[in-house]
């Protein structure tokens, strides 16, 4: 007898499916919606991370000083002005990405006013102190004559620098909006058009090695030209772009109280790598040591282009579900976008295990070096695993604007951990280069397992806006 209970299983075994091939369902259309998001942004950073390095290939011609120098401007100019643009735009991941997702439309473009505001006087700021930078450079014990070439490359970049500011919080507003898709045109031409401009600068002109920083700043102007038209042109943009406003004046303030700590964030994190460099030199063989260090840091920032990508499209995920009042929507998210980095890394990671040799040929052709960097494969392939996921929680962090919170995690794991332990590894036991990276991947470990217990213990809420009485522009609080 069945007591009924046949016909009650029946009932039963439809809604089980239903709900298995709702969640499955579920689970493709938010990792379509990642994936269209990825694909577009890691292009675009790849794009502008190589406009610079090709200026410094170009450089690099005319000889060693040249190659010295332009490497040595490349390094300080990312240390000192574009990770401190690419740190301020994180804030609109934040304002814009949850603004668009509440559907409070009109602020989107206030705020990328108020950003490119922030960014303007920050890179003027950062413009005096690139015009010194060959007396500054030579004080920290630079060769003068490195220094001084190093300098005055610098000033010829520092219109790149205003470009750079402008193009990176145009990229977060644009990106919050998961219009990704035009970044690709907005970015591919300007590369395209830059070898042959960088040449014509370099060999056709008087300016000779410092036409190489010209050709970079004209080409990322190129690009803020193509992408800002875009924005103002654009059907699309209809709703978030309404022309420009005195308002954006009032919410400059209100923007750096994010905008500063997302700086902060990003340069900690960044910095950690240069210090690396320097600490290299440092050693006794500190030839092959800064070689070892500055191929593993090479390795480590192209994959982290990929990353970026990652955590940029979670970034706008989770702002998007967040402003629309739906954090479950945002953990879902979150929980695809690991999966897919699982998957992700583990395909970078094996082809770095298997195609090491291949990557280091094209920095040299010495045994010594080549043997040297094949031992540091193991610790590089955990670095790298360790920024994919601390990239994903870092975008989930920008996301639900916990970057104040990020800023200690940063501090904790870099300088209270990393730092001290390659330091103590390198010279105390004498590890050199291995203990350098050992150290930076043990600062990775903590700062992900750090973003990772933030992100179980911290509610995940909309930042709280309140309405200007001026105007209809909403305000946030944060």
């Amino acid at each position: 007898m069945d007591f009924g209970r046949g016909k009650e299983s029946v009932k039963l075994k439809h809604p089980l499916i239903e709900e298995t091939k709702s969640a499955e369902d579920g689970f493709l259309a938010e990792a379509k919606k990642q994936i269209s998001l990825v694909l577009p942004m890691i292009f675009t950073n790849v794009v502008y991370f190589f406009i610079p390095l090709i200026s410094v290939m170009f450089a690099g011609h005319f000889g060693h000083l040249e190659l010295a120098s332009s490497n040595l401007a490349n390094s300080w100019a990312a240390a000192s002005g574009f990770d401190l643009m690419v740190g301020l735009s994180g804030a609109l991941e934040t304002l814009c990405g949850q603004g668009f997702g509440g559907k409070m439309y009109g602020m989107l473009g206030v705020y990328l006013q108020a950003s490119c505001i922030v960014s303007a006087a920050f890179s003027a700021a950062v413009s005096l102190l690139w015009w010194y930078s060959g007396a500054i450079l030579a004080s920290l014990g630079q060769d003068a004559g490195v220094a001084g070439s190093a300098g005055l490359y610098l000033r010829w970049l520092i219109p790149g620098l205003f470009a750079q500011g402008f193009l990176q919080h145009m990229l977060r507003f644009v990106q919050a909006q998961s219009v990704v898709a035009p970044l690709v045109l907005c970015a591919g031409v300007p590369l395209v058009l830059h070898v042959g401009v960088a040449y014509a600068l370099v060999h056709w002109t008087a300016l000779g090695f410092r036409g190489a920083a010209a050709a970079a700043s004209v080409s990322l102007w190129v690009s803020v030209v193509m992408l800002g038209f875009y924005v103002v042109k654009a059907d699309k943009f209809r709703l978030t772009w309404r022309g420009f406003s005195w308002e954006a004046l009032k919410h400059v303030f209100s923007y750096l109280k994010l905008a500063l700590p997302s700086a902060a964030m990003v340069c900690l994190e960044y910095w950690a790598f240069e210090i690396l460099v320097l600490l290299a030199g440092l050693m006794p063989d500190s030839q092959l040591t800064t070689s070892l260090i500055a191929m593993c840091v090479n390795a480590e920032t192209i994959c982290y282009m990929i990353c970026y990508g990652l955590g940029a499209a979670i970034s706008t995920r989770v702002a998007n579900e967040l402003g629309g009042g739906n954090p479950e929507g945002a953990r879902r998210a979150t929980s695809v976008a690991l999966k897919l980095t699982l998957v992700l890394a583990v395909c970078v990671v094996s082809a770095l295990g298997f195609g090491y040799n291949v990557f280091a040929a094209a920095f040299t052709n010495s045994p010594l070096v080549l043997n040297a960097f094949a031992s540091m494969v193991p610790l590089l392939v955990a670095s790298v695993l360790c920024d994919f996921f601390q990239g994903i929680f870092s975008g989930v962090a920008r996301g639900c604007g916990w970057q104040h919170l990020v800023v200690f995690i940063n501090i904790g794991s870099f300088y209270l951990i990393g730092m001290p332990l390659a330091i103590i590894l390198a010279f105390y036991f004498k590890l050199y280069a291995k203990g350098l990276w050992v150290g930076l991947a043990c600062g990775l470990a903590a700062q992900t397992m750090g973003l990772l217990v933030l992100s179980n213990v911290t509610k995940w809420t909309r930042i709280e806006f309140c309405q200007s009485p001026s105007s209809n522009i909403v305000q946030p609080s944060v």
